[in-house]
């Protein structure tokens, strides 16, 4: 089971429609069960993003930093940690 801090779960709250056409979570515990449900995972730098995006088998050839973290599924928490959810 993975663990979501209020910062995650609130970033996620703000930033969802990033991902996905319409709210899927309106409160902490609902963007807590959603997050859980698709096994998001909490990184704690740039590095680590693109780690995930490797173990994942995603194509990151020729993508510099600023394109990965662009991606629809990263949410910069803003403290330094990435929340990557798989839509």
């Amino acid at each position: 089971m993975h663990e979501y801090d209020d910062v995650v779960l609130s970033c996620f709250l703000k930033k969802q429609k990033q991902l996905f056409p319409e709210n899927v979570a309106e409160t902490l515990e609902e963007a807590e069960a959603f997050l859980e449900d698709c096994m998001a995972v909490v990184v704690n730098s740039v590095q680590e993003v693109w780690e995930y995006f490797d173990e994942e088998g995603v194509d990151m050839e020729g993508a510099d930093e600023e394109e990965i973290l662009s991606a629809q599924e990263v949410f910069d928490v803003g403290d330094g940690r990435y929340l990557i959810v798989e839509g």
